[in-house]
């Protein structure tokens, strides 16, 4: 590390690098193309950051390439680089989609050291020869197990055959997917791996609890209860974009403020969403797993799996979001009785302990479980407590119940009504 970011290391109260920051520092120094794996949380931007932006000279364009798997995060990237980029003099671009392509392009002339953009834009821009990739000495592909999945890994690859040959590549990642052990193939080079999961303690402690909701009305009575403690925030994920709109819709109906972020959206609502929940004006956020990779919230207080992930991968990147820098946290899972057998299924070669927990009814004056009171996980081998404590659900079937039989009697009045006007006309 420099003098000058040693100095800003220091000013932003940072004790000592994370176990990443410290094994990649000086392979990255000097030229290694490498694979780093470590927890989400645990700093793995700064990691390259630091070591790369040592090797760019001032002046001359487009010398380092951050490529990220969403709008947000390569925002959220190009915050952090930029901040310590301008200690040294260099100057960062961020190319997304979404963002106004003309305004880029415009930009793109102001020949900017380090870029910071989603696989889709930078290619759109290579192949309309509005960037030029010649200038590239390094490359990173954060979040790589994302970035190289069947959807985007032809464009990745495109872009990386762009790049000089020698241009050094840097991939990391919370989770080690298969595709990892194609490097070599894929990119024509030995790339070392440095793996510290399990030695990395920049992790608070997370606890795993599971919630007894079998349907989405009564996840969705969960959100809001959880949704009135004093404190709570939470990133609550949908596995499609069909049950995010029916919640959203469902608690705006009952008066509960909550932003959504999706792939549909602008980028202006997208980045107006994520200031929102930010700036704790709202206490919920619905998103898909566009949020699940990489986003660094300060001190969220908890994660909502509203649909189970399916896969390990998946939930190791949703649960990330919390228990960051060493802040505690909290996951709740919702679902049913198998809902959570598959879970304990999935997670069964992990370290994650799951916890029944019972959101109980504040009708009948029990402590709550979301927080604030006294709150007790309900343990796998105790007994299920009253079914009449849980939240209570009054579904729309009855409500359309009532309003059809109200319509009917209101039919039989009006026809008996007819029926003596009939006659008193006969009488006349």
């Amino acid at each position: 590390m420099n003098a000058e970011f040693e100095k800003h290391f220091q000013e932003k109260g940072f004790s000592q690098p994370t176990a990443i920051q410290t094994v990649v520092a000086q392979p990255l120094a000097n030229g290694e193309s490498l694979i780093g794996i470590a927890p989400t949380g645990s700093g793995k931007t700064l990691a390259f950051t630091w070591p790369l932006l040592d090797q760019v000279k001032a002046g001359r364009a487009g010398q380092l390439l951050i490529l990220e798997p969403s709008q947000e995060l390569a925002m959220q990237t190009t915050r952090v680089v930029r901040e310590w980029a301008a200690l040294v003099g260099l100057h960062v671009q961020s190319l997304t989609g979404g963002a106004n392509v003309r305004r880029q392009i415009e930009r793109l002339r102001d020949h900017d050291e380090v870029l910071v953009g989603t696989p889709g834009r930078i290619y759109d821009l290579y192949n309309r020869h509005h960037l030029s990739l010649g200038n590239i000495r390094s490359m990173v592909i954060d979040e790589a197990d994302d970035l190289l999945n069947d959807h985007s890994r032809v464009v990745v690859t495109n872009i990386i055959k762009a790049a000089p040959h020698g241009c050094q590549l840097s991939f990391f990642s919370a989770t080690q997917g298969q595709i990892f052990t194609q490097f070599p193939s894929l990119f024509d080079r030995q790339l070392t791996t440095y793996d510290v999961r399990q030695t990395d303690d920049s992790r608070g402690p997370v606890d795993h609890y599971t919630v007894l909701a079998r349907t989405n009305a009564q996840k969705t009575a969960v959100l809001k209860k959880l949704s009135t403690q004093a404190g709570f925030a939470a990133l609550v994920f949908f596995n499609s974009q069909r049950n995010l709109n029916y919640v959203y819709s469902r608690l705006t109906h009952q008066h509960v403020t909550v932003v959504t972020l999706g792939g549909r959206q602008r980028q202006v609502q997208r980045q107006t969403a994520m200031r929102r929940f930010k700036k704790h004006q709202v206490r919920l956020l619905l998103t898909t797993d566009v949020a699940a990779r990489g986003l660094d919230i300060a001190k969220l207080p908890a994660v909502i799996n509203f649909d189970l992930p399916t896969s390990v991968n998946q939930y190791i990147h949703r649960v990330g979001r919390t228990g960051r820098q060493g802040q505690p946290g909290t996951v709740y899972n919702l679902g049913d009785d198998h809902d959570f057998r598959d879970l304990r299924k999935l997670l069964g070669q992990t370290s994650y302990q799951l916890q029944k927990l019972v959101i109980v009814d504040e009708r009948h004056h029990q402590p709550n479980s979301a927080g604030g009171q006294a709150s007790r996980p309900v343990m796998d081998n105790e007994p299920r407590r009253n079914p009449r404590h849980q939240v209570k659900i009054v579904t729309g079937k009855k409500r359309k119940k009532h309003k059809k039989n109200r319509h009917h009697k209101n039919k039989g009045i009006r026809f008996k009504r007819r029926q003596q006007a009939a006659k008193d006309k006969q009488h006349s």
